[in-house]
């Protein structure tokens, strides 16, 4: 029985750093601590807890969690500060040293932080560390949350078995795990009851869905897809061997509600770098994969996620990465500069790239997608789309997304409050390249 006592007129403020997954666990321990008594801090309002949500996918995401964990403090200096996460699991000594943190959760423990933190709010103890081995963290801590955004992020998946030899993310997350897809789909219909039009899937491998409960993932898509009330729903990201043709020709030709919106990690365009990553797939299956989305889908808004040099990367490599997307029919590159990682295989690699050369790379790359991303907006200059609009601060433009995730602005002339969280046919302007959005006007 945890005493709700504790928790009594607190307030509380969150921090998320690194993924939607992450955003979707923050915004799931806000809403837990909100039914305890916990308010949220008003802007400038010192507060009585902070929780921070921390990544460590690269060394930059490291660096930006210790100087958040650090700015945190020094705000809110007799806060009860817990941190968690990717970061607080594979470095927990040395958050727990940084003066003001009290409690260190590591990610198999993140079920358990409303007990502990009952436990801990009104004792005086030093920082408790909880850490697992990674074949040890084996908790799947559910999360359908909204926080202050439209779309509700729906965690179907967890942890990943692939170890590629440039991610820590295995260590951090351990091996891939999920719910079943009962319990997956309850959560939408609450999410529907509560308004939601829109859910996103968050996991760190998705694909992988099914590992724990013997399912399928393209059954899981199904059953979502049968529940009334949401209208819009969208997969963060599919691992290129794990994307099935028998998921792209249901969102093809059956789905009601999955959108024309698919996120595919490439990493790298050249074989003997993707041999080197251990990735599970080449550079023809993924150009196979996204010429048959294509195909099948015209309008499909395809995201990739690219590496630059990375350990291997001679510059043929990387001409090898360039060509291929400058050949497909991509909308838009997350590109990603290599980071070291300790403990990676991938520093056994010999060849290194410079820092130089990497910006460069990053550069070429950076123009390349926002080429493709404006070709693919500019296509649908004076045609007509549904929007879900979300809600904008007072006197400001209105934005949402169409269906294939073109970005839209209604200039704060035309916006209305009662247009948040609905579905409102437009007709798409001119292409903004500051904002990367199309001007709309009602219809």
């Amino acid at each position: 029985m945890i005493d709700t006592s504790a928790f009594q007129g607190k307030t509380a403020r969150y921090f998320t750093l690194g993924c939607k997954l992450n955003f979707s666990e923050t915004s799931t321990f806000g809403k837990m601590l909100q039914e305890l008594g916990v308010r949220t801090a008003e802007k400038g309002e010192r507060a009585d807890i902070c929780l921070i949500n921390t990544c460590s996918v690269t060394s930059v995401a490291d660096r930006k969690c210790r100087q958040a964990i650090h700015r945190i403090i020094r705000e809110n200096p007799d806060a009860f500060v817990v941190v968690t996460g990717c970061y607080a699991q594979l470095e927990a000594p040395s958050i727990a040293a940084i003066e003001g943190v009290n409690l260190v959760l590591g990610n198999n423990e993140k079920d358990r932080l409303v007990q502990l933190l009952a436990e801990k709010l009104t004792s005086h103890h030093p920082t408790v560390i909880r850490q697992e081995k990674t074949k040890d963290i084996t908790t799947f801590a559910p999360s359908c949350s909204r926080g202050n955004r439209t779309r509700y992020f729906l965690k179907v998946q967890d942890g990943c078995d692939y170890f590629c030899t440039y991610c820590t993310i295995p260590y951090a997350r351990g091996f891939s795990r999920n719910p079943t897809i009962t319990s997956l789909v309850a959560q939408a219909e609450e999410a529907a009851r509560d308004g939601g039009r829109e859910i996103v899937l968050t996991g760190v491998n998705i694909g992988d869905f099914g590992k724990t409960t013997g399912e399928r993932f393209i059954d899981l898509v199904r059953a979502l897809d049968r529940v009334e009330g949401i209208s819009r729903y969208r997969i963060s990201s599919l691992e290129p061997d794990l994307l099935s043709d028998e998921l792209i020709a249901y969102c093809a030709r059956e789905s009601r509600a999955f959108m024309p919106h698919f996120h595919i990690p490439l990493q790298s365009g050249s074989d003997e770098v993707l041999r080197l990553m251990h990735r599970h797939y080449d550079s023809a299956l993924f150009r196979e994969k996204i010429l048959r989305i294509k195909k099948l889908i015209p309008d499909a808004f395809i995201g990739v996620d690219v590496m630059a040099g990375c350990r291997g990367e001679t510059p043929d490599c990387f001409e090898e990465t360039y060509t291929l997307l400058e050949s497909l029919p991509v909308s838009q590159l997350h590109v990603f500069p290599y980071s070291e990682r300790p403990g990676t295989q991938a520093l056994k690699i010999p060849y290194v790239v410079t820092k130089q050369e990497q910006d460069e790379r990053c550069n070429r790359l950076l123009e390349l997608s926002e080429k493709k991303t404006r070709e693919f907006y500019m296509q649908y200059t004076g045609t007509e789309a549904e929007v879900l609009f979300e809600k904008a601060p007072r006197g400001r433009a209105m934005h949402g997304f169409t269906r294939n995730y073109l970005r839209v602005e209604l200039p704060a002339r035309d916006a209305r409050p009662e247009y948040d969280n609905q579905l409102m046919n437009v007709r798409l302007g001119n292409f903004n390249v500051l904002h990367e959005a199309l001007d709309a006007q009602i219809i």
